[in-house]
């Protein structure tokens, strides 16, 4: 079993990825949801450092360096949690890491010391256009406004070696080619600066885990798999293994795992010693 570290963006409570992590376990990972202070716990006063530490713990918690996800403006926590320690991956969903030096998230009004949800018509269009009313009543009656602290916090970045953790850019409200657009156009230093970036498309709004969470399991267990490969080797090749009924008879021969237990990180092993072709066995070999 591996972990994945889940970081929910702004306004929202862990809970929102209860059924992403129903699907991960279905898959055979661990989903981690993070409870960030300040939206959940009722901690009013709580900054951007103290929602940074929340995410470091539960990386310091995982046996192995986790696959590290980041929804919305939370794509600058995964990315500083790559800054800080060493991690598998990371899987941005719907949002860019900002650069050392800026704001968290000041881009919405404070009221009363907290930034609110601005209501949907902020929204409209591809952002909620997968949510019926009573699913955008339902989530947003969860929301919880973002505390100060928080919103207007500045991130600090200093490890380069950042630039070389895989980066899984999942894109459900733009293409992968508007992502690759804004690169070009250098709105998006640091995604310019990874030196492994997946983009990955995902027919859906915002907020994926709420509407496609098989789907969104799927791409993650893909982000998870690229953690694991050398630049050089082809995850599509990991990928269609993983799934090959033929595979798990190899490995068993092969390397003695289990037959029918077969977990990414053993795909990959024998990618890495050349036990597999590029060409998928067929099944029964």
């Amino acid at each position: 079993m591996t972990d994945i570290v889940l970081i929910g963006g702004l306004w929202l409570a862990p809970q929102v990825w209860t059924d992403v992590v129903t699907e991960l376990d279905r898959r055979g990972h661990r989903g981690i949801p993070v409870a960030l202070p300040g939206q959940g716990d009722g901690n009013t006063e709580a900054t951007l450092d103290d929602q940074v530490t929340a995410v470091l713990a539960a990386i310091d918690d995982c046996i192995a360096p986790p696959l590290v996800v980041g929804h919305s403006a939370a794509a600058s926590l995964a990315w500083i949690a790559a800054d800080r320690r060493p991690v598998a991956g990371v899987a941005l969903i719907g949002g860019f890491p900002v650069a050392d030096g800026e704001a968290y998230a000041d881009f919405l009004p404070i009221v009363d010391g907290a930034m609110p949800f601005p209501g949907w018509p902020a929204f409209e269009g591809p952002d909620s256009a997968d949510l019926d009313a009573a699913t955008r009543e339902r989530v947003e009656s969860a929301m919880i406004p973002v505390p100060e602290g928080v919103a207007r916090g500045i991130v600090r970045l200093e490890n380069e070696a950042r630039y070389d953790v895989p980066v899984t850019l999942i894109c459900p409200e733009f293409t992968p080619d508007d992502a690759r657009s804004w690169i070009a156009a250098g709105e998006l230093l640091e995604l310019a600066k990874a030196r492994q970036l997946d983009l990955v498309d995902l027919d859906s709004g915002h907020w994926p885990m709420v509407t496609e969470p098989a789907a969104l399991a799927a791409v993650l267990e893909r982000g998870r798999a690229q953690g694991y490969l050398r630049k050089d080797v082809d995850l599509e090749v990991a990928m269609t293994c993983l799934s090959s009924p033929a595979i798990h008879v190899g490995m068993h021969r092969a390397r003695g795992y289990p037959a029918g237990e077969v977990s990414i990180p053993q795909v990959v092993d024998l990618v890495l010693s050349g036990l597999l072709s590029r060409e998928a066995p067929a099944t029964g070999s």
